[in-house]
């Protein structure tokens, strides 16, 4: 199973970016997807998750700014930020907990760099 993210870039405050992410491999299913990020010297935190359903749920910090969705039969999540903050910047990590015929297992992406500049 492989996460490939895109999408990270440069941009000033106030702006947007859309970050992408999508799953390949030999998958039964995957049921939470989700983005995190670290900062630099900062532990790995939380900015959104999304079930099967679409029940989502977000750090505060990224409250009505953040969007996350998914397309389940492209096996792809994704981050719609607006409104992004010079703390903001940081590299973002999508993760995928997914089930393969082996059993379940917790699969990260390779990180993509937001900057915002102030």
């Amino acid at each position: 199973v492989q996460l490939q993210a895109s999408g990270g870039g440069l941009v000033q405050a106030g702006g947007s970016l859309r970050l992408s992410c999508a799953t390949s491999g030999t998958i039964v299913s995957i049921t939470r997807m989700g983005w995190y990020r670290q900062g630099s010297g900062k532990q790995r935190e939380l900015v959104a998750v999304i079930s099967t359903g679409g029940n989502t749920n977000y750090a505060d910090s990224v409250k009505g700014r953040f969007t996350i969705s998914r397309d389940n039969a492209k096996n792809t999540v994704y981050l719609q930020m607006n409104s992004l903050k010079p703390e903001d910047t940081a590299v973002y990590y999508c993760h995928a907990a997914v089930a393969r015929l082996t059993g379940l297992g917790d699969y990260w992406g390779q990180g993509t760099l937001v900057t915002v500049s102030s």
